[in-house]
């Protein structure tokens, strides 16, 4: 199992979405909590953001040794998609519309292309 999490193909991808959890807390977590100042919203942010990026960073870097940057890109960008769904929901409360859902699908079949073999 240890081997298949850090295949050169797989740990990157959890890598991302590691770092997308972290992001889009800080991007979208204070949202939940309106009447804190938003200076401190922001100082917040910045250190869970942190974190994102020594997340981040080596995803990519190790990730190009087996994909290119686009690919790595349009990987981020679905992860990105499916975390931030996952998060309205449960953390926002916030319901995912059909259209959300067409659009994601949309964009899933376009990531499809770029990374097909």
């Amino acid at each position: 199992m240890f081997a298949l999490i850090a295949s050169p193909r797989v740990a990157p991808i959890l890598l991302l979405i590691a770092s997308n959890v972290f992001m889009t807390f800080a991007w979208y977590g204070h949202l939940r909590f309106k009447s804190a100042p938003l200076w401190l919203a922001v100082f917040v942010s910045w250190g869970i953001a942190f974190f994102e990026y020594w997340l981040a960073v080596p995803a990519n870097r190790y990730g190009h040794a087996v994909y290119s940057a686009a690919e790595l890109k349009t990987l981020q960008e679905v992860i990105t998609f499916a975390v931030f769904a996952v998060f309205s929901v449960v953390w926002l409360k916030e319901a995912l519309t059909l259209n959300h859902l067409i659009g994601f699908s949309l964009i899933a079949l376009g990531a499809a292309f770029v990374l097909r073999a």
